[in-house]
């Protein structure tokens, strides 16, 4: 015998198609017209409500840029740990992870540009959201600690001005090719392309 969903779980899953569609919109909005230009008005209108209804679900435009941060680092993460997922620990782990950051940014260019550059004034992500990533950095410094573990890198790797540094790498690669050839391929960009090069040599800046 079925048993018939609670009122309370139907709403919650209400919610969450709403917001999910509005977050659609939000990110096809800011894909064409940049990341500044999104209205809450103009996703209101796109799903065929009045503005009015959409503040039930996101009190501010603020709002939904947090909703989007927190969709483009779970989405990125998500990317990241598929492709290092049968990958040696230490520095291919470092390797496919760089590779993996940089092609799901050349594929999801408006929500990149959310988590990459500061392309809104004022806003930044609540500390709710913006937790995740805090924890993905420290996978990534203990990444390089295993690697200077396993004889792959010197023990000067094993520090946070490195892994600061390979950061700074992966933003630029990210950076040069959204700025220059937006819409082009990761294995076609100029700069995407070059990001295997990039990473072994800042690696092998750090050869034991």
């Amino acid at each position: 015998m079925a048993i018939a969903s609670s009122p309370t779980g139907r709403v919650e899953r209400r919610r969450a198609a709403v917001v999910d569609e509005a977050l659609d919109h939000a990110v096809a909005l800011m894909t064409t017209d940049g990341v500044g230009a999104l209205s809450i008005n103009e996703v209101a209108r796109r799903m065929g409500i009045r503005g009015p209804s959409l503040y039930k679900y996101f009190p501010s435009r603020h709002a939904v840029y947090d909703a989007l941060f927190a969709r483009g680092l779970a989405l990125q993460q998500a990317a990241v740990g598929a492709a290092v997922a049968d990958v040696p620990r230490g520095a291919p782990r470092i390797r496919a992870g760089a590779a993996a950051v940089v092609r799901w940014a050349v594929e999801h260019p408006a929500l990149a540009q959310l988590l990459y550059w500061r392309p809104v004034p004022g806003f930044e992500p609540s500390a709710a959201t913006f937790a995740p990533s805090v924890d993905e950095m420290s996978d990534v410094r203990a990444e390089f600690a295993e690697a200077v573990r396993l004889g792959q890198l010197a023990p000067r790797a094993d520090s946070d001005e490195t892994v600061r540094l390979y950061t700074v790498v992966l933003a630029g690669l990210i950076s040069q090719q959204l700025a220059n050839q937006p819409g082009v391929r990761y294995a076609d960009g100029d700069f995407s392309s070059l990001t295997d090069a990039a990473i072994d040599l800042f690696l092998s800046a750090h050869t034991p």
